[in-house]
């Protein structure tokens, strides 16, 4: 499968704020959080997360994955409790019934289409539904953890392959334009790369400059018994003896 660029869309945190907004409830809120910010895939994964999975005193989650359970290891994958995520789960926590399993319980209905019912939500906020819109979702938050982490991480979490995130989520946004286009923080790298530390090559040379040279005659390297044979000699000078004198 090809990835159609022209159907990525990224999902800015303003945008992000305005669909929670919208959202009309705490379980709502928490389907939205958990592909924005947690990556997960829905409803598959959503759907499947139970309040057992949540580790609050470590701060992680185990994400059951349904659509790799097939594969070695792959029933689930462990991610981090992310801050934007955290009192969306600590709100609906305090609002589930006892007995819960599920974290969410309210749209388990297969009738009940998460992806319509989103699409109202986004209108609601006074926003242009995108195109796969909880695909998305997840390829914006790859694409915000692969500026911060190394790529067999973010893929470890995210619950792919380098290769699949490379070709199908990972984007390049309006951001990475101005950044670019940022002629203060290339000067910036720049000043860093003239101002890296000198090697000891150079601090050697460095020394050896600061040190006097003899230029004369007798500027090559000697020790002390080279100077009292040099004493020792006669009106003769340094010069080989010849037959006529």
């Amino acid at each position: 499968m090809r990835s159609n660029r022209e159907r990525e869309y990224f999902i800015t945190a303003a945008e992000a704020a305005l669909i929670i907004d919208a959202c009309p409830d705490a379980e709502w809120r928490l389907i939205f959080g958990l592909a924005r910010w947690g990556g997960l895939r829905c409803p598959s994964e959503t759907l499947a997360l139970q309040w057992s999975h949540i580790d609050w005193a470590r701060n992680r989650m185990t994400i059951p994955t349904p659509k790799t359970a097939h594969h070695p290891r792959g029933e689930s994958r462990d991610i981090p409790i992310f801050p934007e995520l955290r009192h969306l789960l600590e709100d609906a926590f305090e609002l589930a019934e006892p007995c819960a399993d599920h974290v969410i319980t309210r749209y388990r209905d297969a009738k009940k289409n998460l992806r319509t019912q989103l699409t109202r939500i986004v209108k609601r906020a006074g926003l242009k539904p995108w195109p796969k819109l909880f695909h998305n979702l997840r390829a914006t938050r790859e694409t915000e953890l692969a500026e911060s982490f190394p790529a067999h991480v973010f893929c470890a979490w995210i619950g792919n392959s380098q290769m699949v995130a490379q070709k199908h989520y990972l984007q390049v946004t309006d951001e990475h334009f101005a950044r670019g286009a940022d002629c203060s923080a290339l000067q910036n790298a720049l000043q860093s790369l003239h101002e890296s530390p000198r090697t000891d090559a150079n601090t050697e040379n460095d020394e050896r400059a600061k040190t006097p040279v003899n230029t004369g005659r007798f500027a090559h390297t000697h020790d002390d018994s080279d100077l009292d044979k040099m004493a020792g000699m006669g009106v003769e000078g340094l010069e080989p003896p010849t037959l006529s004198v």
